[in-house]
């Protein structure tokens, strides 16, 4: 069963049990996954699944972030439950040891000196972790500490 079919399997099930919020957010992800196979003309492959999945997720912290801002605490709430049911889909995260390997391989790799080279370490170093559910932001903080230490 690809990831399409699981997500349409669990949205079944979650409709039976009556689970509201898990219901909501599978049916969003499912309507996320349709239109982008429509502007594609085809199926997604799993490449292109985590990417629409990582997105969604990336969305939701950034309103996380603005509901605490704006003192919603309900609705942030609401997102990170979103989020825990969305993750679920996502292969596991890169560790932080993971991802620290990869920058300094991705340093030596551009001869990178200083943080005038950052956007060459993170482009090798996203590369490398393409497949692997790394955090953007992580990768970042990474990278700047390993420039400017």
């Amino acid at each position: 069963m690809n990831q399409r079919e699981q997500i349409i399997s669990d949205l079944t099930a979650s409709m039976k049990a009556q689970d509201g919020p898990r219901t909501s957010t599978l049916r969003m992800i499912k309507a996320a996954l349709m239109n982008r196979e429509i502007e594609k003309g085809a199926e997604l492959d799993d490449e292109e699944m985590a990417k629409l999945l990582r997105s969604m997720v990336k969305q939701r912290k950034d309103s996380v972030e603005q509901y605490e801002k704006g003192a919603r605490q309900d609705l942030a709430d609401k997102e990170k439950a979103e989020i825990v049911i969305i993750e679920a889909y996502l292969p596991h995260a890169a560790s932080q040891e993971e991802i620290e390997q990869v920058v300094i391989a991705a340093i030596a790799e551009t001869c990178a000196g200083s943080m005038k080279d950052m956007g060459k370490v993170m482009k090798a170093a996203q590369a490398k972790l393409s497949g692997k559910n790394a955090d953007g932001r992580m990768v970042s903080d990474v990278v700047k500490a390993k420039l400017s230490g």
